[in-house]
């Protein structure tokens, strides 16, 4: 028995397969101190408010009209309609429910997307993503139908004090040809925490109107919601930007809801795809986030519970790596947003592929940072000096985590 080309491609082993495992593995694993995956904190409050939401809902039959109906292919217009409100009155955007689609999770609508605007075109000629700002999420690199659909840009990086740095996109090197057919940029970008600045992002926006391609925006930890963003910056949007969003990181990452904000023919083509490949998005999510929504709870709470939580944990743990590692050893990508954190180990002898093995035997998962540049064309050493940490779980299991990565990293040393 043989597959299809699609097969062959998507039945490999990826990085992110490899990263869902490592997150079941560790989970199933008593004592494993999961610093790898991207699962959103559970937090107190907003675990409270979703058990209480959810009996609410139970007893007025809105689960009941959730679960046992299908929605439009665009999802639950309740949900279209009070969120285009919602940012029609937040930001001043001229958004309708016309420009809004759902889909069963953000990986789902980055495959759709993609796929749109890059690959084979009908005439013959190829199209691909370009990712201005590596590293970049990693859930994208094997997300196109068609293979060497990725590009990206190396950054410019400013060293900043108390051992921080930051990337930058690097617009002299910036190259936007004829076969670029979508520029992908996350705001605030999974691994590194980093938010690119306004002028940034009006800079990219430009460019993608002159060069008559559309802008996506991952706006998965982004603002309005769930608002897991540490700097003063501005959302943007305009009929050539795509901006998705998510339910994941509110806490919801099982409810499997993604969020699309586009021009119409932009929404009208994910509609499409949604009716055939799955009939329908899901409906819980949609049903949660719409009670969210008129009860006046998805932006507070965004603002007022879920951002402070984060906000003092990424603090917290900054404080504990430094206990562990001077600057000497760990650089840390200045933390302005997302769930992680990004530590840049610039003279290890070993690279974080090993290391990452090393924490692995000891029961530490983290990431490797050799996974984060998704089409990065020429080599860099510095894709091999980097690993991603998530900095949700509880404060001792960090410590944990820390200590040994601490002592992992003078054991290279030592040999190096």
């Amino acid at each position: 028995m043989s597959f299809s080309a699609f097969g062959e491609k998507f039945t490999r082993h990826s990085g992110i397969t490899r990263l869902m495992e490592d997150m079941g593995e560790g989970l199933r694993t008593p004592g494993t101190v999961m610093l790898g995956g991207g699962n959103p904190a559970h937090i107190p409050e907003m675990d409270a408010y979703f058990q209480q939401l959810l009996q609410q809902m139970h007893d007025e039959g809105k689960l009941t009209e959730a679960l046992c109906n299908y929605d439009g292919p665009r999802g639950k217009s309740a949900l279209l309609d009070s969120l285009s409100g919602l940012l029609r009155e937040q930001f001043g955007w001229q958004i309708a429910p016309e420009n809004i689609a759902l889909t069963n999770g953000s990986q789902s609508a980055f495959f759709y997307l993609f796929n749109l605007y890059a690959g084979r075109r009908q005439d013959g000629s190829r199209k691909r993503v370009l990712f201005p700002l590596a590293p970049e999420y990693l859930g994208y690199a094997d997300a196109g139908l068609d293979e060497d659909l990725f590009v990206s840009t190396r950054p410019n990086i400013e060293m900043l004090p108390e051992g921080q740095f930051k990337y930058h996109v690097d617009f002299e090197h910036l190259h936007i040809g004829e076969d670029t057919g979508l520029i992908c940029v996350s705001r605030p970008t999974n691994p590194t925490g980093n938010v690119i600045t306004d002028e940034e992002l009006i800079k990219l926006d430009a460019l993608a109107q002159q060069h008559h391609i559309p802008l996506l925006i991952d706006n998965a930890y982004g603002l309005p919601f769930p608002g897991i963003i540490f700097s003063e910056v501005r959302p943007l949007w305009n009929p050539n930007i795509i901006l998705c969003m998510s339910l994941s990181k509110l806490g919801l990452p099982g409810s499997r809801c993604g969020i699309i904000i586009a021009d119409e023919k932009v929404i009208s083509a994910i509609g499409n795809m949604n009716g055939i490949i799955s009939l329908a998005p899901g409906s819980m999510g949609p049903a949660i986030a719409n009670e969210m929504i008129q009860r006046g709870d998805l932006l507070r709470l965004s603002e007022q519970v879920i951002k402070p939580f984060y906000q003092q944990r990424v603090n917290q743990t900054i404080a504990v790596i430094r206990r562990y590692l001077t600057a000497d050893r760990c650089l840390i990508h200045k933390p302005e947003g997302a769930i992680f954190l990004w530590l840049w180990f610039r003279d290890l002898p070993i690279t974080t592929e090993v290391l990452y093995q090393r924490l692995k035997q000891r029961g530490v998962l983290m990431v490797p940072g050799q996974l984060f540049f998704p089409g990065l064309e020429q080599e860099w050493p510095h894709t091999h000096q980097c690993m991603r940490m998530n900095y949700v779980p509880d404060s001792d299991k960090i410590e944990r985590g820390i200590a040994i990565l601490a002592e992992e990293i003078e054991r290279a040393h030592r040999e190096g």
